[in-house]
C-alpha cells in the first residue's frame, strides 16, 4: 500500500511517526510538506531518512505542483492535514483520486464559536468525500461529530511521539530528582508565557526551597522573561536536544490559554515528567490526571498556577512515582503504538 501525506509544518515528533510506518512490510509512505522557513521552525534535517518533499513558500501554493506530486505517486490513500490549506483541499475533487480512499486529520476542539457552527455547512461537499477522519483526542472528536462525521468513521490517535528515546529519560533523572521547573513552548500569548512568569514570582515569594525556571522558545512576549529573578531563557531549541533539558528537570510547566493537543506535553509525560498545566490543555485530556501525575489547573488563573507550583514541594519525594504514572498514560502514543494504528487504518480502507 502506498499513502501519501499532504502536511503543513514538519516536526520532530511527525517525522518519528512517519518514520515508524514506512518501516511497515506492506506499507510505502511519501511526505508533502512544508520547508522550514522561520526561526522557529524546525530544520529541514528531521525528514532526512523519510521519503518526502518539502515545498517552498511559493511552491506550497502551487495547486498544480501538488496536484502532479500526488498523482505522479499513485496512491492508494492519501492524507490531509485537516481542510484550511486549498492546494491540498482541492485534492478531493480530483476525478483521478475519485476511487481512493481519503483521511482527514484534525486537532482543533470544539469550541461552540459561530465560526465552528457555520462549518458544518462551508465544508459539506469537502466532508462527503472524506473516508476516515483522524483526531488528536476527545476534544477533537466532539468537533468532528458536530461537522457532520459518523462515530463509525472517526479514528482516534492522531498525534504520536518518540517514546524510544525519551523513556530512558526517567532513569537518568536518578538518584536524586531535578529540582527545575521547566517550560516548552512558542513565547506567544495563546502559550500563557506572561500567566507563568506572573505565577513563578508569586511562588517564588511564597516557597522558602525556590526551584529556577528554564524557558525554551522563541516569539513576541521573550522580552517578558529579560531579569526575571530565577527564569533562564535559552531561546529556541530544536528537537534534537530537546532531551537534555527534559532529562534536568523535575516538572514540566505548560499555562496555555489555547493549546488543541500539545506534544509538548505528551512528550514530557513520556519522558517520566510530572506536568503542571491548564485545562485549556487538549492532550491533558487523555494524559494528565490531576494530583496523579501532575495538576490541571484553571486557565488563566494565576493563583491556582502558582499553588501548583507550591504543591510540586510538598510532594517532592512522590515525583518519579508521578513520572513512571505519566508514561503510563501517554505509552498509547508512542511512535510505535501511531504506526501501529495507522497500519491497520490503511488496511481497512484498501481491505473493507
Amino acid at each position: 500500500m502506498k499513502i501519501i501525506f499532504c502536511w503543513s509544518d514538519i516536526s520532530g515528533y511527525m517525522a518519528s511517526c512517519w518514520r515508524n510506518l514506512a518501516q511497515k512490510p506492506d506499507l510505502e509512505v511519501f511526505v508533502i510538506a512544508f520547508q522550514a522557513k522561520t526561526a522557529t521552525a524546525f530544520t529541514d534535517d528531521l525528514m532526512a531518512d523519510v521519503s518526502c518533499c518539502l515545498l517552498s513558500l511559493a511552491e506550497r501554493h502551487d495547486s498544480a505542483l501538488i496536484q502532479s506530486l500526488v498523482l505522479d505517486y499513485q496512491p492508494d490513500i492519501v492524507a490531509l492535514s485537516g481542510w484550511l490549506h486549498p492546494p491540498y483541499r482541492q485534492l478531493t475533487t480530483l476525478p483521478q483520486l475519485r476511487s481512493v480512499p481519503l483521511i482527514m486529520t484534525m486537532d482543533t476542539p470544539w469550541q461552540g464559536t459561530l465560526k465552528q457552527r457555520l462549518a458544518p455547512y462551508a465544508l459539506r461537499s469537502f466532508l462527503k468525500r472524506i473516508d476516515r477522519v483522524v483526531v488528536a483526542g476527545e476534544r477533537s472528536w466532539q468537533y468532528a461529530v458536530r461537522l457532520g462525521v459518523t462515530p463509525q468513521t472517526i479514528v482516534r490517535g492522531l498525534y504520536g511521539v518518540d517514546s524510544h528515546s525519551l523513556d530512558p529519560l526517567w532513569a537518568d533523572r536518578q538518584p536524586t530528582w531535578p529540582q527545575c521547573f521547566l517550560f516548552l513552548g512558542r513565547y506567544a500569548p495563546a502559550k500563557g508565557l506572561d500567566i507563568l512568569i506572573d505565577a513563578y514570582q508569586q511562588y517564588r515569594q511564597q516557597s522558602p526551597h525556590t526551584w529556577p525556571l528554564i524557558c525554551c522558545g522563541q516569539g513576541p512576549l521573550a522580552s517578558l522573561l529579560v531579569n526575571q529573578p530565577g527564569i533562564t531563557d535559552c531561546g529556541f531549541v530544536q528537537p534534537t536536544i530537546i532531551a537534555d533539558y527534559l532529562r534536568q528537570a523535575g516538572v514540566l510547566v505548560l499555562p496555555s490559554r489555547f493549546d488543541p493537543w500539545p506534544l509538548a506535553l505528551v512528550e514530557a509525560a513520556a519522558a517520566g515528567l510530572p506536568v503542571i498545566c491548564t485545562d485549556a490543555c487538549g492532550s491533558a485530556v487523555e494524559v494528565i490526571r490531576s494530583g496523579y501525575n501532575g495538576w490541571v489547573v484553571p486557565t488563566e488563573d494565576r493563583a491556582s498556577l502558582c499553588q501548583a507550583l507550591l504543591a510540586i514541594d510538598q510532594r517532592y519525594d512522590q515525583l518519579p512515582i508521578w513520572g513512571q504514572r505519566g508514561q503510563q498514560l501517554a505509552a498509547p502514543y508512542s511512535a510505535q503504538a501511531w504506526g501501529d494504528r495507522w497500519q491497520q487504518l490503511c488496511r481497512n480502507l484498501t481491505h473493507p
